[in-house]
Order: C-alpha cells, then sequence, then structure tokens
C-alpha cells in the first residue's frame, strides 16, 4: 500500500522546520553551502523529513531504505545523513554529496559560472523505431531520450511504461508528464503488483537522483521483468513538461 503523507498536515510542518535547522547544522559544523538551486534543497529537506516520519531516522532520500524494523535497518548499510560517503568521499571528490544538498565553496562557485554560460541541451526528435528500441536497451539512459521516447510514444513509434519509484509526496509535488505508475521504494513490492502482468513491456524507472530506480532496476530484473531501463541522475535533470497535484 503506498504511503500517502500529508505534506500541509502541522505536524509535517514541524519536522520540517526541524529538519531545515538539521541540514543547516550539518553546512555550519563542516563548513558546506547549500546547492544555489532551491528545488534541490527544498526537495531533500522533504525527503529526510518523510523518512523520519515513516523510520524515526533521516536516512538519505536518494537511496532505498533496506530492513522491515529498526533493528533490521541497523545492521544494513543505510545512508543517515549525513552519511560517511558523503563526507569521507563524495564532497572531498566531487564537492557534493550525491543528493546534492550539501556541496563545496568551489562546486558552488562553479556551477554560478555554468549558469552564465548554460545552453540548454535540446532533445533529439525524429527517432525511428529502431533508434527506440536499441535506447531501450540501456541500462541507463539521459533525460533527453526520455523527453525523445515519451515524443515517439505519442506518435505510436514505440510502447514502453514510465515508472516512478519516489514516494507519493514527491509524486504529488512534480513528476514527468507521461508517467503510467507510482511504485514507492517504501512500498515497492506491494505497488509493484500494478504492473506484474507487464513484464513483457519495456519499462524506464526513475526516481529523485537515479539511485533508489536503480536498486528497483535490479530487483525487477531479478523478478523476471524483460526489459528495464534508468533514468541516469533522475528526475532533477529532466528538463520536459512536468506534473503536479495527485
Amino acid at each position: 500500500m503506498i504511503k500517502k503523507i500529508d505534506i500541509e498536515s502541522e505536524e509535517f510542518q514541524t519536522e520540517l522546520e526541524l529538519t531545515k535547522q538539521f541540514t543547516t547544522k550539518v553546512c555550519e559544523e563542516h563548513g558546506f553551502l547549500y546547492n544555489p538551486e532551491d528545488d534541490v534543497n527544498e526537495s531533500i529537506q522533504l525527503g529526510l523529513t518523510r523518512n523520519k516520519m515513516i523510520y524515526g531516522q533521516r536516512f538519505c532520500p536518494c537511496f532505498m531504505v533496506v530492513g522491515e524494523t529498526p533493528s533490521q535497518r541497523e545492521k544494513e548499510d543505510n545512508r543517515l545523513c549525513p552519511c560517511t560517503p558523503a563526507l569521507t568521499k563524495e564532497i572531498p571528490e566531487k564537492g557534493h554529496c550525491h543528493c546534492g544538498i550539501f556541496c563545496t565553496k568551489e562546486y558552488v562557485d562553479s556551477l554560478k559560472q555554468e549558469e552564465v554560460n548554460e545552453e540548454i541541451p535540446q532533445h533529439s526528435l525524429g527517432l525511428s523505431k529502431e533508434d527506440c528500441e536499441d535506447i531501450l536497451k540501456k541500462e541507463q539512459i539521459s533525460a533527453n531520450e526520455v523527453e525523445a521516447l515519451l515524443e515517439a510514444r505519442e506518435l505510436n513509434l514505440i510502447n514502453f511504461l514510465l515508472v516512478d519509484t519516489r514516494e507519493w509526496m514527491e509524486w504529488v509535488g512534480a513528476r514527468i508528464k507521461g508517467t503510467d505508475f507510482l511504485v514507492p521504494t517504501t512500498s515497492f513490492y506491494q505497488a509493484l503488483e500494478q504492473i506484474e502482468d507487464k513484464k513483457e513491456t519495456p519499462i524506464v524507472v526513475y526516481c529523485h537522483s537515479g539511485s533508489r530506480s536503480a536498486y528497483c532496476q535490479k530487483i525487477m530484473l531479478d523478478m523476471g521483468f524483460s526489459s528495464v531501463t534508468n533514468l541516469a541522475y533522475g528526475i532533477v535533470t529532466y528538463r520536459g513538461e512536468l506534473l503536479a497535484g495527485e
């Protein structure tokens, strides 16, 4: 069953404010800066709040939380914010954590410079049926390729399913126009029953940054789904049309 959390509730808003204080404290203690894209920070703060309400801890929202009970989750390699991989490897080497909320000053400065010179890439049009089939065979595809596939599907050149593996709250906030199903990682196996009879149809999965959906991709392939490809780097890279609301 899909877990629905009311982000307008007093309980959620109170917890969200505590999460914002928490992430600000992390920045202050480690000398990090927030990502200059406010949408990234807000999305991660909402995800941290959601996990705090569901699991009682602020697990990284960009990864699937493994374990049904607190003791099981403690034994698994779940990322608890601020996670060790971010502090010891990702931020020192890349300038930002996997989720993108915690950044070095150098990385933030580089992003601001890129904004000055940025040219928004255009998705390619006019894909043939064979082009679409080749894209759907890939393990990872780009946001431009997803947008092109959706256009090709509208022209009846190809058939595939677009599946969002984020949480209901994220789905309501913004999802890719053309998404067919919501299969949240917190209720993955139950929600997957929606498409159990569609194992022969090519599927594209996505999440916020590409990690949760990659995990779901592996499980689905192990379960016998014939073709599952992942949107690399997630919805944050998608520049096509989005929808909001239930």
